[in-house]
């Protein structure tokens, strides 16, 4: 029995005799184990998959005479049982021994197979990042920022880059301006290094400062570009402060909050804040044509074929992406795709039930006609209706937490104020397509009926507090008309803000008298026990329902205030604005 195990293994009859003989001839794995280990091995053929170098499957050398032990192809003995231990566990180890030799030993057929495999394919990176500028005259749109004379073409040209934030909406190009730097500048004298605030932390600030330390004992400035900037608290800025002031660092940063209210004021004082603007239509399609048109990073490399893309398609994406330079080329990859899929469905259809003669085919379906050479099309088409169901719904730029949310309420504000019903409503549809609570919206418009309506109409507050009440009861999208029609009431209502003057007035005499108010007049005080009459407190009050002719001569003023006027209201004058 331990011989035609040792043959099966692939040892041959001399040397499964041999190991017998030497080890008692009852044990398979002692004489395997000695035909390995045995001096005379190497006089020894050893079996087909073990005579070659695991790190070279070509060489036919001998083994060392020193071999692993074989025990971890084995089972331990107490897995099997008593009877039939022998026979079970030799013929496990039989079949792992055969079938783990394959990969410790691999084959030159194999080896080669594995050199000729292709590297795996990089990510698909979406259309917006591949199609960033490569360079500052290839960033549209900012011109105020980039032109002939500006400040940072012509620091770029000097190799005098100054520390920058760089202030606006998403998609205007922050990131973009940022990399044109970075591919602008001369390498000999800059080295760029990017962070996001949204992933980086202390360590790596550090890391970069140090670098950047070291860099600048070699005359080359860091480029430090810092992704959503305003994400970073105090003492993250503060870890700015002294490389930007030794220059080891050119600081650059990207924000879309305003600085004023997320930057701390050192880092602003040694930075330059440049304002981006949203992107104009033309810009927009200036953009979406030069992503089309490219063959090496447009739309071709998006989805895997020609495509073709109608011109009023440039019109529609560069109309309803707010300026958004991201929005808008994501749009039109993704209506690429549905035109590509659409072509392929129209492909697939032709096989299966259309007809075609030799030289072309017209495929009809659903109402579509596709021209191609032999059932294949020779590209896609990408229509408005793709653009619209890649938007599903116009973007809208806002931000309730954010500086749009502030700029929006006051246009609203501003638009009531100003007796400009129609711009109230618009800019009221704006916050609500944005998203915004419409609770926050109705408490704003109470305080619009008492800062700015004020006296003018005294129910304008009814109607604001109605109003909150019903878009409290009913929610949105209900509730929308009723912010409507309050803000429609309160824009054409007549305006007062004398009551929003005086309040202001004497808040500001308080605020100023500080440590001199005068206590209250002692007619004035209250009395309710006989020792404060005896004081005096409440002598001399004249009751005013009882005798109004001498009332009238009363005072209720400080003394040194006395005759001091805070409301001015001479009467209701619609056409006040006070």
């Amino acid at each position: 029995m331990e011989m035609e195990q040792l043959l099966n293994m692939g040892f041959t009859q001399d040397q499964a005799s041999q190991a017998l003989a030497a080890t008692g001839g009852k044990c398979t794995l002692k004489a395997t184990e000695w035909i390995l280990n045995s001096n005379n091995s190497k006089s020894l053929p050893l079996p087909p998959l073990t005579n070659r170098n695991p790190n070279n499957p070509h060489s036919t050398s001998s083994p060392p005479p020193i071999q692993p032990k074989l025990n971890h192809f084995f089972p331990p003995k107490s897995q099997s049982s008593p009877n039939n231990e022998e026979s079970s566990s030799n013929n496990k180890r039989t079949k792992l021994f055969h079938s783990s030799s394959p990969q410790q030993f691999p084959s030159p057929t194999s080896s080669s197979t594995i050199q000729k495999q292709k590297p795996p394919a990089p990510p698909h990176q979406p259309l917006a990042e591949r199609m960033r500028p490569k360079g500052i005259d290839d960033v549209i749109g900012q011109d105020h920022l980039l032109g002939k004379n500006s400040i940072l073409r012509t620091s770029l040209n000097s190799e005098r880059l100054p520390s920058i934030v760089l202030w606006g909406p998403p998609g205007t190009g922050k990131t973009s301006i940022a990399r044109a730097i970075a591919h602008s500048a001369s390498s000999n004298t800059y080295r760029f290094v990017s962070l996001s605030a949204v992933t980086a932390g202390v360590k790596d600030v550090r890391e970069s400062v140090d670098e950047a330390r070291k860099f600048k004992k070699w005359n080359k400035r860091t480029v430090l570009f810092i992704d959503e900037v305003h994400r970073f608290n105090k003492a993250q800025q503060d870890s700015f402060l002294p490389v930007i002031e030794d220059g080891s660092i050119v600081f650059i940063g990207a924000t879309t909050e305003n600085p004023s209210f997320h930057l701390i004021t050192p880092l602003l004082s040694r930075c330059r804040v440049f304002t981006l603007n949203p992107l104009q239509p033309e810009n927009i399609v200036t953009l979406l044509k030069r992503a089309a048109n490219d063959s090496e990073r447009g739309l071709v490399k998006s989805v895997g074929v020609n495509v073709r893309v109608e011109e009023e398609v440039f019109d529609f994406v560069s109309l309803n992406c707010d300026g958004d330079a991201r929005v808008a080329l994501n749009a039109l990859e993704i209506s690429a795709t549905i035109a590509a899929a659409r072509v392929k469905g129209n492909e697939e259809k032709a096989v299966k039930g259309g007809h075609q003669d030799n030289e072309t085919s017209l495929v009809v379906i659903d109402g579509e006609d596709e021209v191609g050479s032999k059932s294949k099309s020779d590209g896609a088409v990408v229509r408005v209706d793709d653009a619209k169901e890649a938007f599903q719904c116009k973007h809208i730029a806002y931000d309730k937490a954010g500086e749009e949310h502030y700029n929006l309420i006051s246009a609203l504000h501003k638009s009531m104020r100003g007796s400009d019903a129609n711009a109230a409503i618009y800019w009221l549809a704006r916050m609500l397509e944005g998203g915004e609570e419409p609770l926050y919206i109705a408490r704003r418009l109470i305080r619009f009926a008492c800062e700015d309506v004020g006296l003018a109409d005294p129910t304008a507050l009814n109607q604001s507090v109605a109003c909150y009440q019903a878009c409290h009861f009913i929610g949105m999208p209900e509730c929308n008309v009723i912010l409507a029609q309050c803000v429609a009431y309160l824009a054409l209502a007549p305006k007062s803000v004398a009551v929003y003057q005086a309040i202001g007035a004497a808040q500001k005499m308080v605020k100023e008298s500080a440590g001199q108010n005068e206590g209250v007049p002692l007619h004035l005080r209250n009395a309710p026990t006989k020792l404060m009459k005896e004081i005096g407190y409440g002598k001399g009050y004249i009751y005013p329902p009882s005798d109004p002719l001498s009332s009238a001569s009363q005072t209720y003023l400080p003394s040194s205030l006395q005759g001091h006027t805070f409301l001015n209201w001479q009467g209701l004058n619609p056409k006040s604005n006070r």
